[in-house]
C-alpha cells in the first residue's frame, strides 16, 4: 500500500482532492456522511471550538493526537489498556504526553446519540485536527473520510515508528520515508509545532548544546531562558514550542528555527541540511506557501494505511473495541 502512496504523490497534485483520493487504494471519500450523518462535521467542530475556548493548548493537543495515530490512521491510539491488552497510550512517545482523549470521548458520545455506529473514531480524529488548525487562524481543507477503527493496537510500532523529540535528521527522514512521506512533507508537517508546549525532559539535550556560537542550533539567549525554566527539579515544567505566537497556527515556527529558537532538538536539526533549510526559508518568507504544503501533507498523512472494510469497525466507544 505504501508504495502506491509514494507513486501517487511523485508528481505534485493539481488539487487537494487529487492529492488525497487519487489512486491511493483506500476507501476514503469526500462527503461520505452527507446522508448517513449530515450533522457530523458540525458536531465535531462545535466540541473542538468549545474545548479550544476553554484551553487554547487543546488545539495543538488534538492535532497531535491525529499525528500520533496516523502512522496508521485507525484510532488505535485511543484504545485503553485492559487486563489482557496493552494499547499505545503507554508507548514512550505518548506516555504523559498525549492529551485530548476526553474531547474525543465527548464528540463520539454526541455522534452516537445522533447517528449510532456511523462515524468512526479515526475520522473524528482527522476532522478534529483540521478544525483545531482552522480555529487557530490556520488553513482549512476538506477531509476525506471512510476510515474504520482498528480491532487492536501496537505499542511496539508506536514506540519505534513515531519520531522522538531528540531524533537525528537521518532518523527523522527515515521514519517519514518508511510510511511514504517525503522530505518536504516532513518539514511541512513539523510546522504543527507552531502551537503547543513541551516538557523540559523532551528538549534537555538542547540545554547541553556544545555547538559553536555561529551554529544553526545555538542561540545563547534562547538557550539561557530554557535553562532558567528547567533549572528546578520539575522535569515536567512546560515551555512553549513557539514563544512568539504560541496559540496561533502560522509560519513563526520556521522563523524561529532560522534564529536558533526551535525548542525540540528534532525541530532545530532541520536547519542543519541545505535541502531542508531551503524549504524552511520558503515557509518563513511566505505563509501561504507553508499553508498550501501543510494542507497537502496533512491529506497524505491522513490517508496512510487506514483500516477499511472488514479490516476495522465503527467503535461505539473510542476507548474499547466493540
Amino acid at each position: 500500500m505504501l508504495l502506491k502512496i509514494v507513486t501517487t504523490f511523485a508528481i505534485p497534485p493539481k488539487t487537494l482532492k487529487e492529492a488525497c483520493i487519487g489512486e491511493i487504494g483506500f476507501e476514503l471519500q469526500f462527503n461520505i456522511y452527507n446522508d448517513s450523518c449530515p450533522e457530523a462535521e458540525a458536531i465535531i467542530f462545535s466540541w473542538v471550538e468549545n474545548a479550544v475556548m476553554e484551553d487554547s493548548r487543546m488545539a495543538a493537543s488534538l492535532l497531535r493526537l491525529h499525528f500520533h495515530d496516523c502512522f496508521g490512521c485507525d484510532a488505535s491510539v485511543l484504545l485503553d489498556d485492559t487486563g489482557d491488552f496493552v494499547g499505545e497510550k503507554t508507548a514512550p512517545p505518548n506516555l504523559n504526553s498525549l492529551r485530548g482523549f476526553e474531547v474525543i470521548d465527548a464528540i463520539k458520545s454526541d455522534l452516537e446519540s445522533v447517528c449510532p455506529e456511523t462515524v468512526s473514531c479515526a475520522d473524528i480524529l482527522a476532522v478534529a485536527a483540521r478544525d483545531s488548525v482552522v480555529l487557530t487562524a490556520g488553513p482549512s481543507w476538506e477531509v476525506p473520510m471512510g476510515r474504520r477503527d482498528s480491532f487492536s493496537a501496537n505499542k511496539a510500532a508506536a514506540t519505534n515508528g513515531i519520531p522522538a523529540p531528540n531524533s537525528s535528521l537521518a532518523d527523522l527522514v527515515a521514519k517519514f520515508q518508511n510510511v511514504g512521506l517525503t522530505l518536504q512533507d516532513m518539514v511541512a508537517l513539523s510546522g504543527a509545532h507552531t502551537m503547543g508546549k513541551a516538557r523540559c525532559l523532551t528538549f534537555s539535550s538542547r540545554l547541553q548544546s556544545s555547538s559553536n556560537t555561529n551554529g544553526p542550533d545555538n542561540n545563547p539567549d534562547f538557550l539561557q531562558s530554557l535553562q532558567q525554566l528547567c533549572s528546578g527539579s520539575d522535569i515536567d515544567a512546560l515551555a512553549q514550542l513557539d514563544l512568539v505566537t504560541p496559540a496561533t497556527f502560522d509560519n513563526q515556527y520556521y522563523i524561529n528555527l532560522l534564529s536558533g529558537e526551535g525548542l525540540l532538538p528534532s525541530d532545530q536539526i532541520l536547519v542543519s541540511q541545505d535541502q531542508t533549510r531551503e524549504i524552511i526559508n520558503s515557509y518563513a518568507e511566505d505563509t501561504s506557501v507553508f499553508f498550501e504544503d501543510f494542507k497537502i501533507s496533512m491529506l497524505k498523512m491522513g490517508s496512510l494505511g487506514p483500516a477499511s472494510g472488514n479490516d476495522g469497525q465503527i467503535r461505539r466507544n473510542c476507548r474499547v473495541v466493540n
